[in-house]
């Protein structure tokens, strides 16, 4: 039997959410196009598991144009009524109107100067946070602030619970199982 690496339990068995975690979760995210795909696809998982989303990662890619926010801020009721009938992604009028409106946010926060990756990077001095390595919280104080800066520049589909996630996800918070092999590689 060959040893395998410790991961954290969320990784599971399941083959892609174990390549997921060790190749992706955690590692610190600063492209600015790349971050805000990975809040808009974390809005969708609100209120289903995250295996979900990933399963559907690329029919996302494909419905939303490559999370293009050029593209995106574009979409009208006909690219939202395509999104409703496309069974490859998560069908929420909601939340594809979120990310319709997510990509005028991103936008509009360029538009004024304001870098996405920046900004994300800035409620941690632009330094990953290290969790504990044993309790990981389904919110913070700090996922309260960010997820009111991002309500306040017109983000929707961002709760503290959602932002938190997203931070683990892009590595703005390192809460890798103390046991983890990706901890310190993260």
């Amino acid at each position: 039997m060959t040893h395998d690496h410790h991961r954290c339990a969320w990784a599971g068995n399941d083959p892609q959410m174990r390549a997921y975690h060790d190749t992706e979760w955690g590692v610190p995210e600063r492209d600015s196009r790349a971050l805000w795909e990975k809040l808009m696809l974390d809005g969708f998982q609100a209120g289903l598991a995250w295996i979900t989303v990933l399963r559907k990662r690329e029919a996302f890619r494909a419905g939303f144009a490559g999370f293009d926010p050029e593209a995106v801020a574009r979409f009208g009721e006909a690219d939202i009524a395509r999104l409703l009938g496309d069974a490859g992604i998560i069908r929420s009028r909601a939340k594809i109107e979120a990310t319709i409106g997510g990509a005028r946010a991103f936008l509009a926060m360029r538009d004024r100067g304001e870098d996405f990756s920046a900004f994300c990077w800035s409620f941690t001095d632009g330094k990953p946070l290290v969790g504990d390595g044993h309790v990981v919280p389904a919110k913070t104080a700090l996922s309260e602030t960010v997820s009111k800066a991002l309500k306040a520049r017109g983000f929707k589909f961002v709760g503290p619970t959602i932002v938190y996630a997203w931070m683990q996800a892009t590595g703005i918070v390192n809460d890798h199982a103390a046991h983890c092999f990706r901890r310190e590689a993260v």
